[in-house]
């Protein structure tokens, strides 16, 4: 997963992003790594420290927090492009999940072998495969755990509920609309 905030003077994670991140590794099978790359060091640091240790955005560690089963993580300054050259990896092994894609992700594709801003772009320009999980943007912890239901456990994508564009009720007289899929998963 490739960091969508840019550097901060501080080098902290917002709250939402440390909890997007931990969910996404509580998502993906035990055994399986999950790798932050293009982030800065200081990012690298704060966010290796937050996963390892239970601990929150700033770094700071939380009394008796107890860490279930979740998927190992790697944090990377590397691009995508240096970290599949240290890896070995070939384009035709990523799969790139785009809303624009006009294949949708399926099963067969684990086999082995406000609006959005289109950040997968530049990807999509460098030719990788692609694939999408529906017209409507989603969290990266959603995408991950729907992700992990087509390919691993072999649920086609129109067996999962959703919900389009979720409403917060605040109170009976404010709300807000957010613009994304949320599964029910």
């Amino acid at each position: 997963m490739e960091e969508d905030e840019p550097d901060s003077a501080l080098s902290s994670l917002p709250q939402w992003v440390l909890l997007e991140y931990k969910h996404m590794l509580s998502l993906a099978e035990e055994g399986s790594t999950v790798i932050f790359n293009h982030l800065s060091k200081s990012s690298c640091s704060v966010l290796d420290r937050a996963l390892s240790e239970g601990a929150d955005a700033q770094g700071k560690t939380s009394e008796g927090s107890s860490k279930k089963s979740m998927a190992d993580h790697q944090s990377s300054s590397l691009t995508l492009e240096e970290l599949m050259k240290s890896h070995n990896i070939e384009k035709e092994r990523i799969c790139l999940l785009d809303p624009k894609s006009p294949t949708e992700l399926g099963p067969s594709d684990g086999n082995g072998d406000d609006p959005p801003r289109d950040r997968t772009g530049e990807l999509r320009a460098m030719g990788f495969p692609t694939r999408h999980l529906g017209p409507i943007q989603m969290t990266t912890d959603t995408a991950l755990g729907v992700t992990k239901m087509i390919v691993r456990d072999g649920v086609p994508l129109n067996s999962i509920p959703y919900i389009d564009r979720p409403t917060i009720r605040f109170s009976s007289t404010e709300s807000v609309e957010m613009p994304f899929s949320k599964s029910l998963f």
